[in-house]
This record gives C-alpha cells, structure tokens and sequence, in this order.
C-alpha cells in the first residue's frame, strides 16, 4: 500500500511539472519576447500553440498509444517534457522554442489519460476517486507554486533559470515513474473502433457540451483574473499577485473537498458545481469594487474554481466506462476548447462592457452548462443508461480515468 500511495504521488508530480511547464510560460512571456527578440504577439503563441495541439490531437495521440505499456507511455511522456524544458533553457532561436511547445502538447493529453486510469487501478475500487484527485491535486499545486515560482525565478534569477526548474521537475518525475510505476502491459486492448464508439452515443455528446460550457464558465473570467482585480477592484500589481497565490492555495483545499463530495453523491455535485460558478459570480459583480470583501471572495470563488477539473472528468468518466483512457483523452481536448471558447469570449466582453461584466458571461456559461446537464441526465431517466453499467471505481475518468 506504500508503495501504491507513492507511486499516485510520483503521478502527481509528473501532472505538477506538466502544468508548470505548460501554463509557467504565460508568466514568461515578457522575458521570452526579450530574450528571442521577437513581438509580445508573436511570444503570445507560445501558450496558444500549446492548448491548440492538445484540443486537437488528444484523443488520436492516445488511441496510438493504447497498445503500449502504460508504464513506458509514462516514462516517455515525462521526458519529452524534461527535453523540451532544457531546450527552452538553451535556445535563443524563436522558432525551436516554438515547435518544442508543440512536440510536448501532442504528448499532454496521453500522460493525463494514462495517469489518472493508472491511479485508479493501481488502489481498490473504493479508494479510485481518492487516487485521480491526488493526481489531479498536482493540476492545483502547479497554479499555485509551479506558475508563480516559474515567474520568480525568470525575473529575480533568469529566463534560463526558471526552465532548468521545470526540466529538474520533470526529470525527477521520470525517475520516480521508473522507480515507483509497475510494468503494465496492455492486455486485452480495446478496439479503436471500440474507443470510438463512445462517440455514437448521444448521452456522450451532450456530456462533452457540458464539459466544454463549464470550463468556458470558468475561464471566461477567470482568463482575465489580473484584469478584473486591477480594473474593478483597483488592486495594484503587488496585491493582483497575493491574490493568485492565494487563490491556487484555496484550489489545493477545494480540489480535497471536492473529491470527497464526489465520493458521496457524484451526480450530485455535478448538478451543484454550474449553481455554484453562479453564486460565485453574482457574489463576484456584487462585491468588486469593493477591496476587503473581495479578498474574501477570491478565496470563495478559488475553492469553487478548484472543483472544474475533478467535476468535469467524473461526469465524462460515466460515459466513457468501456473506455476510459480515450475518455480521459476527451476531457483533456474539450476542456481545451471551452478554455479557449472562454477566454475568447471574455475579452469580448471586457472590451465591449468592461471588466466588471465578465461575471455574467461565466453566469451564462454556468446556466448553459446546467441545462445540458439537465438534458443529459433526461436522456438517462427516458431509458438510454450505460451499458455495461459502471461499477463504483468508473465514478472518476480515472478507472477505466481522469
């Protein structure tokens, strides 16, 4: 049981320096644009390229490598990170920079597929849900220590300095995959057209719609973080700073609180998590510009935030049993593209209203996800239900999961 328990935590690791390696950049740009002398926009695709290959590649990445041994599929995942780490760390030509932030992005989505499924096997089927959230406890960890120490390191230090960080990371995760992870061999591998098949069901569809709706409820707001405590709140860059920190350390509390309350009822909290994003942002337009209670409701809307990821890849999970790694795969590339969609939307908004009206596009988001859900759980209630029937570790992505 030891050795399980550190071989979720190595896993987790490995999703810490994923998460710094990717979103560690956005707090770098200015040192990249700098540094490779080239334009804030052009350094800007740095980030976009990223989450472009993930939304679009995830699920055929991972159908390729659903015939390798998960262990070995770990292990090489881990290092194309470490190696694109020191490549950032050494180049100064943009355009190397910027294809080793593709050639990581195809690899993403299948070491989280992998991961959360192998977190969920490795422990007995009441534990499951426990292991995919420490897994995804690393996501939690990478905001809030992974992203701002990347951004200390290349200001205080430099730009070298702060990759070498997330080469060392990731580095240590690949030795401790070796170490900690047992061989697994594919056994009897589901079909491609298997996996696929997921996709015919209407049920899976009108999950993935919910899935995308509520990260674009998250991150149509939460994409402009910065902007809306500077603008509405008036808070300077020092305070803007104590306040994402302090927001990805209530993440790292709410992820925990989550996981247990999907352990309990998982539709449930599903149902309740788009009722919460609303209170949150109504409690979000009531307060901003008003300073000390909008300390207190950063802290409220970054444990409700927190719950996006375990939420959303518990709900696909129960429609991807049969599965699971391609499922996983599916809620990496359509979480990607309700960030995109809301972001995109957001700063719409913020340039045509303002600041302060990001909170009703993440309230329409959160309605919009509801009511998909609602239609989703119709489908089940009119007679359309799983089959096989899930057993209790297919509660998360993580079992047959993320």
């Amino acid at each position: 049981m030891r050795k399980t328990s550190l071989t979720v935590l190595v896993l987790a690791l490995g999703v810490f320096g994923i998460i710094t390696t990717e979103m560690g950049m956005v707090g770098v740009l200015p040192q990249v644009s700098a540094e490779l002398g080239v334009t804030p926009s052009a350094a800007g695709w740095l980030v976009g390229a990223f989450a472009l290959v993930i939304a679009v590649s995830g699920p055929f990445t991972t159908l390729l490598a659903s015939g390798i041994d998960r262990k070995k599929v770990l292990a090489a995942a881990i290092a194309v990170f470490a190696v694109s780490n020191a490549v950032y760390a050494l180049t100064t030509q943009y355009e190397v920079m910027l294809a080793f932030r593709v050639v990581p992005a195809l690899f993403h989505p299948v070491f989280f597929a992998v991961a959360l499924a192998t977190a969920a096997r490795l422990v007995p089927s009441e534990d499951a849900t426990r292991a995919t959230t420490t897994v995804f406890g690393g996501v939690t960890v990478g905001f809030a220590f992974g992203v701002p120490l990347t951004s200390y390191l290349a200001e205080h230090v430099s730009l070298a300095t702060a990759f070498w960080f997330g080469a060392l990371v990731n580095l240590i995760a690949f030795f401790g995959i070796l170490r900690f992870v047992p061989p697994m061999p594919v056994g009897q591998r589901v079909s491609y057209g298997a996996q696929l098949g997921v996709l015919k069901r209407p049920r899976m569809w009108l999950t993935i719609a919910s899935v995308v709706l509520l990260f674009a409820a998250m991150f149509s707001v939460y994409g402009y973080f910065a902007e809306y405590l500077g603008q509405v709140t008036h808070m300077d860059g020092t305070w803007v700073s104590t306040m994402l920190m302090a927001f990805g350390i209530v993440m790292i509390l709410g992820n925990i609180a989550f996981g247990g309350l999907l352990r309990r009822n998982l539709i449930g909290t599903v149902v309740a998590y788009p009722v919460l994003c609303l209170l949150v942002y109504v409690l979000l337009y009531a307060v901003g510009p008003m300073f000390a209670p909008m300390v207190l409701a950063v802290l409220v809307w970054g444990a409700v935030h927190s719950g996006g990821l375990v939420v959303s890849q518990s709900w696909l999970g129960r429609d991807a049993v049969d599965a699971p790694e391609f499922g996983n795969s599916l809620f990496i590339s359509f979480s990607n593209l309700g960030i995109t969609v809301g972001t995109a939307v957001g700063g719409w908004v913020m340039a045509e209203c303002g600041a302060r009206q990001l909170a009703w596009a993440g309230s329409g988001f959160a309605v919009a996800a509801l009511i998909t859900m609602a239609l989703r759980l119709g489908l089940e209630r009119t007679g359309e239900r799983h089959t096989p029937q899930p057993d209790p570790r297919a509660r998360t992505l993580g079992e047959a999961r993320t």
